[in-house]
């Protein structure tokens, strides 16, 4: 099997290889919901970080009945596998603030109503501020001081400065490892689809770093020998929110649009800014997890698509498709300011509502060809 094989396959199911061989030896599994949970914090306490996901997720029967119809549908699937025991691998769980549909669904698991792993079981919310300035940065340091001693105190263990900075070390291999693989695509024959890197990009959430950053290493030597895909109609970037299943850009892509570049949580703004490893480690951290490239949570539209604007450029990209999560608040009004600010720039933009599971394909695939069809008579 190439490396390249290797990291698209844990996209495919919750678990993996990686995290069986992971808890036959012993270590912990920690959830998280938010790219704005500071991973190297669970990493340093010799824990395996796990971007949470619904994957396989057929109904949400039981998630609907402890959430309201007009929560997102990759809220209530994700609540759906935990109440059906999906994530008994897990031995605890982080959360943020990212959004309220996210804050009301760790209260279903914060009141007990979550079949876990043994007892007991790790939970805890970050309160992340949702602007970047000196006060907010000194906020969060405290509350990652607050994260690493409960985590301490919880699995009995001790949390170095050292062991902070060995992460944050790691993550940063990882990051510039994905943005190597970001450059590729920058390429007029770019030797890799969007479908592929969105895959690749899962597996570095669902496995450990230290593994991901030698199969990458490996993966990126293989498919600069590989041949590029020049058989595209346009190339186009994908923007929203939660996005993780491939599938969806595989639509895309069948009908001639190539995904080049992306504003995704599995994507650019899960990787794209690096950690001072300099500095005092917990500072470090809260200044990254600020200053980096924003999602709608936070403050800072103009930022976000001054960003997006100079990625278009920077990839070539002919368009943007907006992907939207039905019932998302964040991306509802993003994705809408963002439209109407790329077709003032005379930007080919497109917002495309869609729920959890795969459903209306039909008009997916005639909105996506018409799109195609508009930016080839430009």
């Amino acid at each position: 099997m190439t490396a390249l094989e290797e990291l698209t396959k844990p996209a495919d199911t919750l678990t993996n290889p990686y995290i069986e061989r992971w808890k036959e030896k012993g270590g912990k599994v920690i959830g998280y919901y938010c790219t704005y949970v500071p991973i190297e914090v669970m990493h340093a306490a010799g824990m395996l970080p796990y971007r949470m996901r619904a994957t396989g997720s057929t109904s949400s029967e039981l998630g609907d009945l402890y959430s309201d119809h007009l929560i997102c549908t990759f809220v209530r699937h994700s609540l759906d596998q935990a109440m059906r025991g999906e994530y008994k691998f897990l031995d605890g769980l982080v959360a943020a603030f990212s959004c309220d549909h996210i804050r009301r669904m760790f209260d279903v698991w914060r009141y007990g109503k979550i079949e876990t792993a043994q007892p007991p079981f790790y939970l805890r919310f970050l309160s992340v501020p949702f602007t970047a300035d000196d006060a907010a940065v000194e906020w969060l340091a405290a509350e990652l001081e607050r994260f690493k001693w409960s985590l301490e105190k919880h699995f009995q263990m001790t949390i170095t400065d050292d062991d902070l900075r060995e992460s944050i070390k790691a993550y940063n291999e990882k990051r510039r490892l994905l943005k190597s693989l970001y450059e590729l695509r920058k390429k007029e024959s770019p030797p890799v689809t969007g479908a592929e890197v969105l895959r690749i990009v899962i597996a570095s959430t669902a496995m450990p770093v230290e593994e991901f950053n030698q199969l990458m290493k490996k993966m990126l030597d293989e498919v600069n020998g590989r041949d590029g895909f020049s058989d595209y109609r346009a190339r186009l970037m994908l923007a929203g929110g939660e996005l993780e299943n491939p599938a969806y850009i595989e639509v895309i892509e069948e009908l001639g649009g190539l995904v080049v570049i992306d504003y995704l949580c599995f994507g650019v703004r899960d990787f794209w800014d690096l950690v001072d490893e300099d500095a005092e480690p917990l500072v470090a951290l809260a200044k990254r997890y600020l200053y980096r490239i924003s999602c709608p949570r936070n403050m800072g539209h103009r930022e976000r698509v001054t960003f997006i604007n100079d990625m278009l450029k920077e990839f070539k990209a002919d368009g943007v498709i907006v992907e939207r999560l039905k019932f998302c608040d964040a991306w509802g009004g993003e994705g809408a300011m963002l439209e109407w600010k790329e077709r003032e720039a005379g930007i080919p933009c497109m917002v495309l509502e869609r729920e959890y599971l795969m459903a209306g394909l039909g008009q997916l695939r005639t909105r996506a060809q018409a799109f195609l069809e508009m930016i080839e008579k430009r």
